[in-house]
């Protein structure tokens, strides 16, 4: 069953991903690789959340939060895309869009995962004492 539900969520996830690809497509013409770069960081943010509140409440079943972490979210994001749209970028000349866009990725990555695991935790301790 936890394989199911893990091909759902990453069926999902990979679908989302690319048509937030497909609709960020036309707002850059230079090559910037912005929906990859949206993805991670929306995907960091939710697995920051995610994994602070949802399942320390323990609300799911294992097979569904694996299903939604591993499956939805971890196919929604991409390391693979990132560096080879890195290294594409590196190839054509663009040192410098290749620089900005790798240290988005890791510093916005890192950031908005801080972010989204503060939020679960405060979401997580108003639950907390609003059951006491």
């Amino acid at each position: 069953m936890i394989y199911l539900l893990i091909g759902a969520g990453g069926i999902i996830g990979s679908l989302l991903r690319y048509s937030l690809g497909v609709l960020t497509h036309p707002w850059l013409s230079d090559g910037f690789p912005l929906g990859t770069l949206l993805a991670n960081l929306i995907g960091c943010f939710i697995l920051g959340w995610f994994t602070t509140s949802i399942v320390r409440l323990k609300l799911f079943h294992p097979h569904i939060l694996a299903g939604l972490g591993t499956g939805l979210v971890g196919s929604f994001t991409t390391f693979s895309t990132f560096s080879v749209e890195t290294v594409l970028l590196l190839r054509s000349g663009s040192i410098l869009m290749a620089f900005i866009y790798v240290l988005l990725s890791f510093a916005g990555g890192l950031f908005v995962t801080w972010c989204g695991y503060n939020l679960g935790r405060r979401m997580f301790k108003k639950r907390g004492e609003a059951a006491s």
